[in-house]
């Protein structure tokens, strides 16, 4: 996100203030839901609206057009890419896309996202990606870094989730007075989820409550609602990682820069 646009969305949410207010790829687990907690009060400023804008996106490769992705900054224009696999703050320790990565998700997953953005956005809100679509070339990397299949999926002969770009890793960032360093991203604040992305814990499942406080389970909850919303299925194991339509099909691997 460049300045000028964080500029525009912190000054939008100020206004409205004011006038009276970048999976791992897990394997499914057959774990059922428990109850939609109600969102707690945001810490964040609410806004009344938020007009989208319209960023500088290069045009696809042609590998990346012909497997039908999309950029993700020309479906939610006020979204924060932040793609931790693009740096070493993740689980790995490495960067393992180049840094000029940008975020792909199949096609499919456009509307889906454009409206769970706008059911965001209308709280005063956005969307921050963590990850898409990941080569499969990467999924083996990080098998061979944590091999174990509980937590990260073991590479088949095949893509889905997020190797087909079907699935996105995301959370929500908002404005915040005296926002923790560690989560500061893009000139907003990431609300508290309880853990981080790539979280080996029972806390990192997505209806934990033993270690995560209400703020951050109705935090957990106020983000899935808005993914329901778009179409997207929760994963019970990750509290970030959501499937969209045809995630699980098996499909040919994809050879597709991120870039």
């Amino acid at each position: 996100m460049t300045t000028g646009r964080r500029g525009f969305l912190i000054a939008a949410l100020a206004v409205a203030g004011g006038a009276g207010c970048g999976g791992r790829g897990r394997r499914s687990a057959a774990l059922g839901p428990s109850p939609e907690l109600s969102p707690a009060t945001p810490s964040v400023s609410p806004a009344a609206t938020m007009t989208p804008l319209s960023p500088e996106v290069p045009p696809l490769s042609d590998a990346a057009r012909s497997a039908g992705f999309v950029d993700v900054r020309t479906v939610v224009p006020d979204g924060i890419i932040d793609l931790r696999y693009a740096t070493s703050n993740n689980f790995t320790g490495a960067p393992l896309y180049p840094p000029d990565a940008r975020c792909l998700v199949h096609e499919t997953l456009a509307p889906g996202l454009a409206t769970a953005a706008g059911v965001l956005r209308s709280q005063g809100v956005v969307l921050v990606f963590w990850d898409g679509y990941r080569p499969h070339e990467v999924q083996v990397k990080m098998f061979e870094v944590v091999s174990n299949p509980a937590w990260v999926a073991r590479p088949g002969p095949y893509a889905r989730s997020h190797e087909s770009g079907r699935s996105v890793d995301v959370t929500i960032a908002g404005v915040q007075e005296q926002c923790p360093p560690e989560r500061q991203v893009g000139g907003f604040c990431l609300l508290d989820m309880g853990t981080d992305l790539d979280d080996f814990s029972p806390r990192g499942m997505a209806y934990a409550t033993d270690g995560v406080s209400a703020e951050a389970q109705a935090n957990r909850a106020r983000l899935r609602k808005a993914m329901m919303a778009g179409g997207f299925t929760p994963y019970s194991g990750e509290w970030w990682h959501f499937d969209g339509p045809g995630a699980s099909i098996e499909r040919p691997i994809l050879d597709v820069p991120v870039v």
